[in-house]
């Protein structure tokens, strides 16, 4: 069988899977539901499609579902954003994160002790930023000491994703203030149960509660759960931080075409058919969407073929925050008032048709990932060889 041939069978195969299997209704369903609800039927949908082999495609041959070359993980991608299936906000984490450190950089043990958990439902939270360091990853203060067999932590954290249905949690911690900031830095697996976390979610101004901020306080972590070795996390978390990039910036691009539906329904409910002024914003919008999604493609396509460049995944993560903002805007326009009062908030998405809420959740994809600001300056120093900004420049 041709390659063309596999994939349109494999595309087939996918589509007629999600016809059974899908969450119907979903959301609507997940409107009304409490936080606890939400996180529920996200771990049963991830079960489902655990069975189904859809999971965890990016994962090795050994895991079920696993060893899709790319561009079959592409197909997959594809047909659940077209089928609208929720996204798996709640195991993203574990199955991208947590496991791509782990394959990369854990040891046997941790492997074999780990990566089932995650795909029996385990969940994991990553515990990188802090107050003071964000962007500056490097800067982070939360201290570890080793005290016999275990590390004792004491620190603080902040916009941990789902972190309050957590089981675990991948932590950067501080072991050395001497040299370099990056040298000092080791990377540990916490317990989330143990004696001494506390985590508290924050309240954002939709009405979520998707980030968590996390206070240690004299927590012990067993060295056996140190990945690397000493003072070598840092390189560890770049291989996490990199897991992320790619098919995930795909598969939200491919979402947000799918949701310019809702576009059209608030154009034909408003009685804006002939209005010419929205019909050339929706325009121009459709193009801006099909641009993110061919730019995605073209970085994909760079990747399955060895030619990705360092950059490729800045200006993808650029273009698509910025299209999800003209998206959520003009759906917010359309509107008008009735829009801007308070309606449920439909988890599981970014294109919820919450247009209020759409629109100011937008605003966190400029700094999710990587800000703006940083991802311009990678675009600017890595692929177009600019002179570097000089370090201790103030305006």
């Amino acid at each position: 069988m041709s390659d063309d041939a596999h994939l349109t069978a494999l595309r087939s195969e996918v589509r007629g899977w999600l016809d059974v299997n899908a969450p119907k209704g979903w959301r609507e369903a997940y409107a009304s539901m409490s936080h606890a609800e939400f996180a529920q039927a996200q771990r049963e949908w991830f079960q489902a499609l655990v069975r189904g082999g859809y999971a965890i495609p990016h994962w090795p041959a050994e895991w079920p579902g696993g060893g899709r070359s790319l561009a079959e993980q592409k197909v997959i991608y594809e047909e659940l954003a077209q089928a609208d299936c929720p996204r798996l906000l709640l195991s993203f984490v574990s199955t991208y994160h947590a496991a791509s450190t782990l394959m990369e950089c854990g040891n046997d043990e941790q492997k074999a002790r780990y990566l089932p958990r995650i795909l029996e439902g385990e969940t994991w939270c990553q515990g990188f930023s802090e107050p003071g360091a964000g962007s500056d990853l490097a800067s982070l203060k939360c201290k570890a000491e080793l005290r016999g067999d275990v590390y004792v932590i004491n620190g603080q954290k902040v916009w941990s994703t789902m972190a309050q249905y957590a089981d675990k949690c991948l932590l950067l911690v501080r072991t050395n203030s001497d040299g370099a900031k990056q040298a000092g830095i080791t990377f540990l697996l916490m317990d989330m149960k143990a004696k001494g976390v506390t985590v508290k979610p924050i309240n954002q101004i939709q009405g979520d509660q998707e980030f968590c901020e996390m206070f240690l306080d004299d927590v012990e972590v067993p060295v056996e759960e140190r990945v690397g070795e000493e003072n070598a996390g840092w390189a560890v978390a770049q291989a996490t931080l990199s897991s992320e990039r790619g098919l995930t910036l795909m598969e939200l691009s491919y979402r947000m075409r799918g949701a310019l539906r809702r576009i059209a329904t608030l154009i034909r409910q408003h009685g804006r058919e002939e209005d010419q002024g929205i019909l050339r914003d929706f325009g121009q919008l459709v193009a801006r969407v099909d641009s993110a999604c061919a730019i995605a493609d073209q970085f994909l396509f760079n990747r399955m073929n060895g030619i990705e460049r360092v950059g490729d995944a800045s200006v993808v993560k650029n273009t698509y925050s910025r299209v999800l903002r003209e998206y959520s805007l003009l759906g917010l326009r359309l509107g008008g008032m009735e829009e801007q009062t308070r309606h449920a908030i439909t988890y599981g998405d970014l294109n919820t048709g919450n247009w209020m809420a759409d629109f100011m959740n937008s605003y966190a994809w400029t700094i999710a990932g990587g800000s703006e600001e940083v991802q311009r300056n990678i675009v600017a120093e890595r692929m177009l060889e600019m002179q570097r900004e000089p370090k201790g420049w103030a305006a």
